[in-house]
This record gives structure tokens, C-alpha cells and sequence, in this order.
């Protein structure tokens, strides 16, 4: 029994990895309330019994799902702000490559929108993260700001707010006829002068926050 327990416990994982992944796919094309448990374990390839061996229902299923894709993103943030000794740098890069993945993957940024102020988005992966390294900012001197917790969540709305405007504005453009290149250039654009505003926020003075904000992006696994 023992031998066999890390492969049931991998296998379990898998089936479980199978059925997020397939509800985010039928959530991309349909919303969370046109997905029914059916077409996710058949997509999925899974016995409908076996669903329930993971989630205890749909709305179950949309909480762990959420979970999963912001700790990913969280621990893809990381990756990319590792060697980074700027705390201010740290906080645009993490600003820039957020309204970026959303542009790429609307669907993940309409769910960051629903969840982001949320107690489990606040208390979990990228709530605790921000307010790391805020604190690190704060402590190296590199961030005014009275309050820290206020502060937080004054970034965190910063950043909802200049999302849903950026979805909203790239969904228009895809309409019109344009290059892939230029709307590329106009999301970027967008992306960091959030990022120059949540700088501005930190106590950081306009012009180095604009100069910080339009550093090249760092290179890794994460970079959109």
C-alpha cells in the first residue's frame, strides 16, 4: 500500500488539474453559469462520479479554480521580480505584467475584476505578496505612504480600475482592423502609466515613477 500511495496521490492531483483546466476552457466560452459538472468531466475525461471526489459542487469548483490561477500567477510574479532590488521596480513590473496577462487572457482578468478584493484574493497569494513588498519598500525607504494597509488596497483598486478600462478598450480595438504590433504598443503604453500612477501612490515624484514604469520588462517564463 505504501508503493502504490504516491502514484494515487499524483494520479488524484492529475484529475484534478485535468478538471480545472477544462472548466477554465468551457468558462472562457460560455461564463461560469452556462458551464454545466457534465461537459467538464467530459471534457476533462473524467467519470462524472469522480468530480465529486474534488469539488463538492460547480460554485466549489470556481473557488478552487480561482485559487489556483492566482497562486500561479503569484508564484510567476515571483520568478520575474527575483534580482530585483528596487522595491519600486518590483511594484511596477508586478502592475505591468498584471494588465498584460489580462489583455492576453481576458478571461483570467474578468475573474481577477470579480475576485480582487475579495477576503480570499486580500488574505491569500497576491494580497500577501503586494503587501511583502510594500513593507519592503517601506522599510528601505523607498516608499512614503501613512498607512500600508490603506495603501494596499488603494493599489489594489488602482489597478482593478485601469483593467477593467483596458479590457474594455482592447475588446473595442480588436474590433477595429489593426495591426497586432500596434495594439501590442498601445497595451504596453497603457500598462505602464498604471504602473507610473501606483508609484506616484508610494510617494515616489511623477518624473521617476514615469522613468521606472518604462524600464524594460524583465525576462523569464512569465513575460507576456
Amino acid at each position: 500500500m505504501t508503493a502504490r500511495s504516491p502514484r494515487l496521490v499524483r494520479r488524484k492531483h492529475e484529475t484534478r488539474v485535468r478538471l480545472l483546466d477544462a472548466a477554465f476552457g468551457l468558462i472562457a466560452k460560455k461564463g461560469m453559469d452556462g458551464v454545466t459538472i457534465n461537459e467538464i468531466t467530459d471534457l476533462a475525461d473524467v467519470g462524472f462520479g469522480s468530480f465529486y471526489n474534488h469539488f463538492d459542487s460547480k460554485e466549489g469548483l470556481f473557488t478552487a479554480l480561482v485559487e489556483w490561477l492566482f497562486e500561479q500567477f503569484a508564484d510567476t510574479l515571483d520568478g520575474l521580480i527575483d534580482g530585483l532590488s528596487d522595491p519600486a521596480e518590483v511594484i511596477a513590473v508586478s502592475v505591468r505584467h498584471t494588465l498584460l496577462l489580462a489583455c492576453r487572457e481576458p478571461v483570467w482578468g474578468q475573474l481577477l475584476i470579480r475576485e480582487g478584493l475579495s477576503a480570499r484574493a486580500l488574505s491569500g497569494g497576491l494580497g500577501q505578496r503586494l503587501l511583502r513588498d510594500t513593507r519592503s519598500g517601506i522599510a528601505q525607504r523607498r516608499f512614503m505612504v501613512a498607512d500600508e494597509l490603506i495603501c494596499v488596497v488603494s493599489v489594489i483598486g488602482t489597478v482593478l480600475a485601469g483593467l477593467a478600462a483596458q479590457l474594455h478598450f482592447s475588446s473595442s480595438s480588436k474590433r477595429i482592423v489593426q495591426s497586432r504590433k500596434n495594439l501590442r504598443s498601445r497595451e504596453e503604453r497603457f500598462a505602464g502609466n498604471i504602473a507610473a500612477v501606483v508609484l506616484q501612490a508610494f510617494g515616489l515624484k511623477r518624473i521617476e515613477a514615469e522613468k521606472i514604469a518604462r524600464r524594460p520588462m524583465p525576462a523569464g517564463p512569465g513575460t507576456v
